[in-house]
C-alpha cells in the first residue's frame, strides 16, 4: 500500500478519534447507548449490532464520548483501506488513492467517521462483502472460502442495518447477468453463502417473533409504505436535493453522471456492472420509496462504495482528455473537503462572523445537553430536599431521555433494568422504549418479591420471611381465588412492605390487581419540543401539572433551545 497513504489515513483516523472525544453525543448516539446496556438480540427498530459495538467501546473506556464513539474512526479507516485495496485490484494504484481521498472528502462520510451510528458499521461490512465476493468471482470455477465469507459479512452488516440485506440481490443480478458466473447457482459457494447469512437472521427473527414483529410494522411506517398510494413530485425532488447536500453538489453530480456511464458500459464491461449493479439497486429502491416519502440520506450510504471506485475510473480517464474535467474533479474534491470542515466545525463560520442559525445547523443537536442535564439534577436535588420525597424523571422524546440518561450526574434507576429517565406513558409501541421497565406499568406482587431478593444487601431476617412468603404463594396446591389464596397473597404484601415499607400497596389489595411502583409520586417532566402545552399523557395522570422552569440556552449569542421542565404532583395513572 502507498505509505503516505496509509500515514494520512493513520493521521485522520487519531484527528477523528479526538474530535469525537471532545463533542457531545448525538440524539441517536445515547438511544443506542441505552440500548447497550440492556443487550439484546434485536430492538425495535434495528439489530443488535451498534449496542455491541458501543458496548465494546465503554468496556475498554468508560461511559464517555471516547468510550461509545471508538470504534466509528476505526470501521471508516477499515473502509479506506478496503475501497484502496478495491479500486486497486479493478484498475489502479493511482484510481485507489483518488477512491479514498473522495470517500474522506464526503460531507457524510466524514460526519459518520465521527458519530458512532449503525452507519459505520453498515457502510464497512457492505465493502467488506464486496470485496471478498470480488475475490470469489476471481477464482471461480474452483471453490474459494470467501463465499461463505462474503455471507458471513452481509449478516454482520444485517445485524447492523438490514439494508444490507439488499447486497444479497446485488450478488444475485451480477451471477445472473454476467454468462460466464451462472454456473455459480449450481455449486456449493453461493449456497453457503446464503447459509452463513441466514444465520445471522435468526436472531432479530426470534426477537421480532416475541415482540409481534414490530420491526416491520415500523420499516413499513417510517418507509412510507403504509397508507394511501400518493405521487409526491415535491418528495422525490427534495429526495436529490438532500444528497446534493450531504454529499456536497459536485460530488453527487459527479457520482450521477459517473452512474449513467456505467450503465451504458455495464453492457460490455463486467467492471462498470459489477460496481453499477451493487449500488443501482439499493438507488433505485429508495428513490421509488421516496415517490411517496423523501426519507433520509444516510438509508442509500451503502451503494456509494462501489459509485465512489466507478466515479473515479469515469472522472480519471475523462480528465486525462479534457481540462473541464480536471477543474470539475479538483473542484468537487475541495467544496467536499470544505463542507466537511464546517460540519466539523461549524462554530467556525460564526467566528468569521457569520450569523448562522443553529436551526439550520445539524451539529446543534450535538451541543448544550450536558449543561441541561446538569441544571436537571440540580434542580431535583434541590426540590427533593425541601418535599423529602424522591421525584422520577420523565422526558417528551426518546432522544431527550437518552441524552438525558446519559449525562445526568447522578443517573438513578427505580429497579432493575430501568432507564434513569422514562419516556411519557402511552399505549404505542414507538422506539425501544416501550420494552423496557415503565413508570405506568402494574407489578405482580411475585415478580417484585423476586426482584428484591436479588439484592445482595437485604438483610437476612427480612429475606428468610419474603423468600418464605413467596413459596407459599406459588403452592400449586392452593386454589386460585380461594380463601387461603387470598391469605397468602396478604402476607406476601406485608412481607414486602416489610422490605419497602414506602411501597404504595396495602396488604388488602384486590388479588386481581398488580403494584404500581411510582403510584402517588411526583416527577419532573423535561421537554425541548417547544410550547407550554402539556401532553394529555402528562396532565391526566397526575393531579396538578404546573411549568417550574424555562431555561433558554444560547451559545455564542444565539439561541440553541428552550427546555421547560414542569412539576407533576401525585402520579395516579391514566384512567381507562
Amino acid at each position: 500500500m502507498n505509505r503516505w497513504l496509509l500515514i494520512f489515513l493513520l493521521a485522520l483516523t487519531g484527528f477523528r478519534l479526538f474530535l469525537g472525544a471532545q463533542s457531545e453525543i448525538s440524539p441517536d448516539e445515547s438511544y443506542y447507548f441505552q440500548w447497550s446496556q440492556r443487550l439484546d438480540w434485536a430492538y425495535f427498530s434495528k439489530g443488535p449490532g451498534v449496542a455491541a459495538a458501543i458496548r465494546a467501546g465503554t468496556s475498554l473506556f468508560g461511559p464517555v464520548e471516547l468510550g461509545v464513539r471508538f470504534l466509528s474512526p476505526l470501521l471508516a479507516l477499515g473502509t479506506s483501506l478496503v475501497i484502496y485495496a478495491m479500486a486497486r485490484r479493478l484498475y489502479s494504484e493511482q484510481m485507489a488513492i483518488w477512491a479514498v481521498l473522495l470517500i474522506n472528502v464526503t460531507p457524510i462520510f466524514q460526519a459518520g467517521s465521527l458519530v458512532m451510528t449503525i452507519d459505520a458499521l453498515s457502510i464497512f461490512f457492505w465493502a467488506a462483502a464486496l470485496w471478498t465476493f470480488w475475490i470469489a468471482l476471481e477464482r471461480s470455477p474452483k471453490f474459494s472460502w470467501f463465499w461463505p465469507l462474503t455471507g458471513a459479512l452481509i449478516g454482520l452488516g444485517f445485524l447492523a442495518k438490514y439494508t444490507n440485506a439488499m447486497e444479497l440481490l446485488s450478488i444475485v443480478l451480477v451471477l445472473a447477468l454476467t454468462p460466464k458466473f451462472r454456473q455459480e447457482f449450481r455449486k456449493p459457494g453461493f449456497w453457503m453463502l446464503l447459509g452463513v447469512f441466514l444465520l445471522a437472521v435468526i436472531p432479530p427473527v426470534l426477537w421480532n417473533y416475541r415482540h409481534s414483529w414490530i420491526t416491520l410494522e415500523h420499516m413499513s411506517d417510517r418507509g412510507g409504505i403504509q397508507g394511501t398510494f400518493r405521487f409526491r413530485p415535491d418528495e422525490a425532488l427534495a429526495f436529490f436535493g438532500i444528497h446534493f447536500g450531504v454529499y456536497s453538489p459536485l460530488i453527487f453530480g459527479g457520482m450521477l453522471a459517473a452512474l449513467v456511464w456505467g450503465c451504458r458500459e455495464a453492457r460490455l464491461h463486467f467492471k462498470p456492472r459489477f460496481l453499477v449493479l451493487f449500488s443501482l439497486p439499493l438507488l433505485v429502491m429508495y428513490f421509488g420509496l421516496s415517490i411517496k416519502h423523501a426519507g433520509q440520506p444516510n438509508w442509500t450510504a451503502p451503494a456509494f462504495v462501489s459509485l465512489c471506485i466507478l466515479s473515479v475510473a469515469f472522472w480519471y480517464r475523462l480528465a486525462e482528455r479534457a481540462k473541464w474535467a480536471r477543474v470539475y474533479s479538483v473542484a468537487g474534491l475541495a467544496l467536499g473537503l470544505f463542507m466537511s470542515l464546517v460540519l466539523v466545525n461549524p462554530d467556525g463560520i460564526r467566528r468569521l462572523g457569520f450569523s448562522y442559525s443553529y436551526d439550520n445547523d445539524p451539529g446543534k443537536r450535538l451541543r448544550g445537553w450536558k449543561t441541561i442535564a446538569l441544571a436537571v439534577d440540580e434542580l431535583r436535588q434541590k426540590m427533593e430536599q425541601q418535599s423529602g420525597k424522591p421525584l422520577f424523571l420523565i422526558a417528551d422524546k426518546y432522544q431527550t431521555a437518552s441524552l438525558l440518561s446519559f449525562y445526568l450526574p447522578n443517573p438513578r434507576q427505580e429497579g432493575p433494568g430501568h432507564p434513569p429517565v422514562y419516556m411519557r406513558e402511552s399505549q404505542a409501541i414507538e422506539n425501544q422504549y416501550a420494552f423496557w421497565p415503565r413508570y405506568d406499568q402494574m407489578i405482580e406482587p411475585t415478580v417484585l418479591a423476586k426482584t428484591f431478593l436479588k439484592d445482595g444487601k437485604l438483610d437476612v431476617e427480612l429475606r428468610e420471611a419474603l423468600a418464605g412468603a413467596l413459596r407459599e404463594i406459588d403452592d400449586p396446591k392452593v386454589v386460585k381465588g380461594s380463601e387461603e389464596a387470598i391469605g397468602r397473597r396478604r402476607a406476601l404484601l406485608r412481607a414486602l412492605l416489610a422490605v419497602r415499607p414506602d411501597l404504595p400497596i396495602d396488604e388488602y389489595a384486590s388479588e386481581e390487581l398488580g403494584i404500581s411502583l411510582f403510584y402517588g409520586r411526583d416527577a419532573l417532566y423535561i421537554s425541548d419540543s417547544g410550547g407550554n402545552r402539556i401532553p394529555s399523557a402528562i396532565e391526566n395522570a397526575f393531579e396538578n401539572v404546573e411549568m417550574i422552569a424555562l431555561w433558554n440556552e444560547t451559545r455564542r449569542g444565539l439561541p440553541l433551545r428552550a427546555v421547560r421542565v414542569f412539576l407533576c404532583r401525585n402520579y395516579r395513572t391514566l384512567p381507562l
